[in-house]
């Protein structure tokens, strides 16, 4: 009847579709014999108003919720009938009386009918005898007696062998374990070998100790960084002792998990695919982590293959996972991806977060689509989930960015309605926005708002407001406002210092900007491209070519290579001056600039051809 699985789940989708016309839940029978109804109906909000504050519940409603309902009834009814079969098949055996078990595996081992894995090796240690097999008696008698003091006299005796035997012994205590391991790594630490370590890490992943595991396996690769080979030394020794010890498998997920947040990339990579050939794979919170490492990282081109590995690999995931998949697609730029997975998301039957809208929502800003920004907030509501303070902030800068100041005010107003709480950057987006447009005194309003609110400004606030006041060459106002930077014991960055410079330029008194410029080298603020062509050409305009030329030559110093307008500019000005000596100078300083060669022809043909046309 179906060419595939996908026409089969297309078919499955399009009854689900006429059922839930007349806001019907879908319903069916399972081989069992048991109704089964998704329970997927739309939500509404409901406020309950106290004297200290708005509490916002969500309820079900009568109406279904259309989409999901029809997203989620194809893999529901597949999985009904895979219980239901599994089910029929254990009360066959039983009637025929044949034993039968099966099993969930909860420690993530591979399990594929088409592959393989790897056998997992069995290693023993030599058997302790005469004396080895004495000492090994005697501390571990005195170690449930907790005798510390008639331990320390036998400290001198001890080596690697004698060592791991009696954490061997120990194992099926933990805690005594845990206590005789650090005993060793303060008194002879030399004593703990790579397998010594692998016999406690699988000690205390088997109990279920992960923080003590991964406090031992962050020294562990801290210690040994140098060695480039200690991954594979290290996935050796705990795979040669896992049946020694009689392990789990999350003895391996800690380790891939602790070189995902180690940041270890490579050797996280090789871990995973090591433990994939002997059977193993990590949690799916260890796969976020390191999905979550990568992505902090910019690394798409590694977090992309790895979740596709994931998916092969039949590691279920999750919205966290989709989440992180989603970010991904937007880095690259590629918005459709993002939207598939989106809808892959809600077709699995997860709850998509806030966050997972917040991300496409930024996403289409980004992309000028605001209006389909806005539609998905709609969407959001509609399916129940309250935007938070991040999705405002996106809409009201998707609003700053346009232009449409009056609907990012309006936007500010619904998000105090629905009590949610502006941030810094939520003030911060607004006074930027004001400042750019010239509405100073609205910009001062939403600030005294933001101080009497209690939400603490930083620098990007008192950057904005300098903005407005020295874009309309108010200095003196702005001076008033740094003196506040000192008393608020905030720093200046470039932004705050470009400002200042741009007010003086205003005003045409580029020697008081050129002396701002001094202080915010001093200050170790990188000035850009942008501040030094505005001081050089103010310069140009007042006719103080000197001063002009006094900039370039500071530009020099700095990583910031000549713009080719601004030397143009300054040839022109100074030949028409009559400045034939400060054409001169600035050959000179350009030959003593390492260019590249075709670079250098360049600038010296533009000083040339610029100073004949200013004569």
């Amino acid at each position: 009847m179906f060419e595939s699985a996908r026409s089969m789940m297309n078919w499955l989708g399009d009854c689900a579709k006429v059922i839930v016309v007349k806001s019907n839940p879908v319903q069916w029978t399972a081989s069992l014999g048991l109704p089964v109804v998704q329970p997927y109906h739309k939500l509404e909000r409901h406020l309950i108003k106290t004297s200290l504050q708005v509490l916002t519940l969500q309820r079900e409603t009568d109406k279904v919720m259309v989409k999901r309902q029809r997203r989620a009834f194809p893999p529901n009814f597949v999985h009904s009938l895979d219980g239901s079969h599994m089910m029929m098949t254990t009360v066959a055996c039983k009637e025929a009386g044949l034993s039968f078990a099966a099993r969930k595996n909860p420690n993530s081992t591979l399990l594929r009918s088409k592959w393989s894995p790897i056998p997992i090796p069995y290693r023993t240690i030599l058997e302790p005898k005469g004396q080895d097999l004495d000492y090994i008696n005697i501390v571990h008698s005195h170690l449930l007696h907790s005798d510390w003091a008639k331990l320390d006299k036998l400290l001198t005796k001890s080596n690697s062998l004698r060592v791991k035997h009696i954490l061997l012994k120990l194992q099926s205590d933990y805690v005594i374990s845990l206590k005789f391991f650090k005993w060793i790594e303060l008194h002879n630490p030399s004593l703990l070998t790579l397998e010594t370590n692998s016999i406690i890490l699988h000690i205390l992943t088997k109990n279920r100790k992960f923080v003590s595991a991964e406090s031992i396996l962050k020294k562990i690769i801290g210690s040994c960084s140098r060695d480039v080979n200690l991954h594979s030394k290290l996935f050796d020794a705990v795979l040669h002792s896992y049946q020694m010890c009689d392990s789990t498998p999350r003895v391996f997920d800690a380790l891939f998990k602790m070189y995902a947040q180690m940041k270890q990339f490579r050797n996280a990579t090789y871990t995973f695919c090591r433990m994939k050939e002997y059977g193993f794979l990590p949690t799916i919170e260890s796969c976020n982590m390191y999905m979550s490492s990568l992505l902090s990282f910019n690394r798409v081109d590694i977090a992309l293959p790895f979740y596709n590995q994931m998916r092969r690999s039949k590691i279920t995931i999750n919205v966290f996972t989709l989440n992180m998949v989603m970010n991904a697609y937007v880095q690259l730029g590629k918005l459709e991806n993002a939207v598939q997975v989106f809808d892959e998301m809600q077709g699995l039957g997860m709850n998509p977060f806030v966050s997972s809208y917040n991300t496409l929502i930024t996403a289409y800003i980004n992309q000028g689509l605001l209006t389909t920004a806005i539609k998905l907030k709609l969407t959001m509501e509609k399916n129940g989930i309250s935007p938070n303070a991040i999705t405002y902030n996106t809409i009201i800068h998707g609003f700053c960015k346009e232009g449409k100041l009056h609907d990012a005010f309006k936007v500010f107003l619904q998000m105090k309605r629905v009590n949610v709480d502006p941030n810094t950057i939520t003030y911060n987006t607004l006074i930027t926005a004001c400042s750019q447009s010239g509405k100073i005194e609205k910009g001062n309003q939403i600030f005294e708002e933001m101080i009497r609110t209690g939400v603490k400004p930083d620098i990007l606030t008192y950057n904005a407001l300098l903005l407005g006041l020295c874009n309309e060459g108010k200095t003196k106002k702005a001076a008033y406002l740094v003196k506040e930077l000192d008393k608020k014991k905030l720093v200046p960055n470039s932004s705050t210092f470009f400002a200042l410079i741009k007010a003086q330029c205003a005003r045409k008194n580029p020697d008081r900007g050129f002396q701002l410029y001094k202080s915010m080298v001093k200050s170790n603020c990188r000035p850009n491209e942008d501040t030094v062509k505005m001081l050089i050409l103010s310069f140009l305009q007042t006719d103080d070519y000197d001063g002009a030329f006094g900039v370039f030559k500071e530009m020099l110093k700095r990583p910031i290579g000549p713009d080719l307008v601004v030397l143009s500019g300054l040839c022109k000005g100074f030949s028409k001056a009559w400045k034939d000596r400060l054409v001169m100078d600035l050959l000179s300083e350009v030959d003593n600039v390492c260019f590249s060669y075709e670079r250098y022809e360049k600038v010296k043909s533009i000083i040339c051809n610029s100073n004949n046309e200013g004569k």
